[in-house]
């Protein structure tokens, strides 16, 4: 158990008010979960301040408080900036336990997810123990606990609280996805990278950094970080954005990947991408090999190539990373088929950017050539306006009938949000309904596009994947996306 002021000494404070030697049960920022003797740590959020809540948690016996202002009475941590403090109290309350174990950082727009699967399956396929913190899941030495907070990298009090239990789990390997929200808010801090790897990055969460530049920037600060120890970076030599990365890694040792015949110490060639998954040749400075990857198209080539160099980094053979990586599993939410026996497929997936949807329409294009494709997509509320209309035009171009609706409006306008969406498909000259309509309600998107798909089309369900809710203003209505797609299904006749 700490005390007050052996948290205070961690973390640079300003000062303490009240008894500096108050002991600490546990750290809680929502003051629901406060019990006896815990400190209260209040956070200024998009919509609450944890300052409005210190009542509540003293009332549920919180024995201190951890805030930006002062106030007589219970002991107190005062700091200019409690989220920026944050990290380094509870990294010394849980015994720094990143200090235990390596820790691969995974950034990128797209791909994280995927990639941190593969990472993790062939880590495990090699034998050792390992845990994994993104946005499906937490997984700690083979236990899954799903969780709903909607941010792939948690606040830096549940990181570390993961990487405590990881630790007491004797956990060898974490693979962490690390959004640019997340390094940018602190939630990393006080963890120590030993690999970082990029993937690629593309235009995504302007809402939140304002220019592409800072939101490069904020993925960069993992590779500084892995510079500063002398571990290693993966990039992706094919992105410009992920070639952006590059000068922030000095002091980093190199892996660089490419699938386009870039000049990189990873090489694939020979791509056979089909329904079933990916084969492809690799050249790496170990040795070749012949490479499958359970997962269709040519992104999850780049996603396989990413799981190789870091696998590689970790000090794994390339025999071991091939088996690892053929025994991959599903990821959820993720290229998804939903077969209740219908003569046309369904395929639920999370693609919820311009890049991202221009890379699965493209693949089911080519998986379905004699077929139509019909897109089901939205775009989230308050966040990223610009990509919007992006999103529209990408799905107006190559999808032949696109049913923008919801998808998280949260307190925006859910009409307004599509009507911004369909902005880019009436810019490439397409008319509503023959190539387009709105559907403010998902699961009644879901049935038109259902029951407008004849034999041999392919309609894809995509942006909510994995996703257990639908928020709507500060209510997270629950969804699953398959589910519906099922129901949807049956109203024709359709079930397994």
């Amino acid at each position: 158990m700490k005390t007050l002021i052996g948290l205070a000494e961690a973390s640079h404070h300003i000062r303490i008010t009240g008894d500096p030697g108050t002991r600490i049960r546990d750290i809680q920022y929502d003051s629901r979960l406060v019990g006896p003797g815990d400190l209260f740590v209040a956070l200024r959020g998009s919509y609450f301040d944890g300052h409005g809540f210190i009542d509540q948690a003293l009332q549920r016996g919180a024995a201190a408080v951890m805030a930006e202002d002062d106030a007589p009475g219970i002991p107190r941590l005062v700091f200019q900036d409690t989220r920026k403090a944050l990290p380094s109290v509870a990294a010394s309350f849980f015994d720094y336990p990143s200090k235990y174990m390596s820790v691969i950082g995974i950034t990128g727009t797209d791909g994280k997810t995927t990639t941190s699967y593969l990472v993790n399956a062939l880590l495990r396929h090699a034998g050792r123990q390992t845990g994994m913190v993104g946005t499906v899941s937490v997984e700690i030495a083979g236990i899954v606990i799903e969780h709903e907070t909607r941010h792939t990298t948690p606040e830096s009090l549940d990181m570390q609280r993961h990487l405590a239990i990881m630790r007491d789990q004797d956990v060898e390997w974490a693979v962490l996805e690390s959004t640019s929200h997340g390094l940018a808010a602190h939630r990393l801090d006080q963890i120590g990278f030993q690999i970082g790897a990029v993937t690629n990055i593309t235009h995504e969460h302007l809402e939140f950094h304002g220019t592409i530049e800072a939101y490069r920037q904020a993925k960069a600060s993992l590779f500084e970080r892995v510079g500063d120890a002398g571990g290693w970076a993966v990039f992706n030599l094919d992105d410009e954005g992920a070639r952006s990365v590059i000068p922030h890694a000095a002091g980093a040792r190199m892996l660089s990947y490419s699938r386009l015949g870039g000049n990189a110490d990873l090489r694939a060639s020979n791509l056979d991408c089909r329904s079933s998954g990916s084969r492809f040749s690799i050249d790496t400075p170990i040795g070749s090999a012949e490479v499958f990857v359970p997962y269709p198209g040519e992104f999850n080539v780049e996603n396989a190539l990413c799981a190789i160099g870091i696998g590689l980094a970790a000090g794994l053979e390339l025999a071991v990373i091939v088996e690892g990586l053929a025994a991959a599993p599903p990821v959820p939410g993720r290229m998804a088929m939903v077969d209740a026996g219908q003569p046309f497929q369904v395929v639920v997936d999370y693609a919820h950017t311009p890049e991202s949807l221009d890379k699965v329409l493209k693949l089911l294009r080519r998986l379905s050539p004699k077929g139509r494709v019909i897109c089901v997509s939205g775009s989230a509320g308050e966040r990223d306006r610009a990509k919007r209309p992006m999103q529209g035009r990408v799905s107006a171009e190559l999808a032949d009938l696109s049913v923008f609706t919801t998808e998280d409006p949260r307190c925006e306008d859910a009409a307004t949000i599509i009507d911004e969406i369909a902005k880019g498909a009436v810019e490439l000259n397409r008319h509503e309904p023959d190539d387009f309509v709105r559907i403010v309600d998902r699961q009644e998107a879901i049935d038109y596009a259902v029951a407008t798909a004849r034999p041999g089309d392919v309609v894809l369900l995509a942006g909510k994947g994995h996703e257990r809710s639908i928020i709507w203003g500060l209510e997270k209505r629950p969804w699953d996306e398959v589910a519906a797609a099922r129901q949807a299904l049956a109203r024709l006749g359709y079930e397994a």
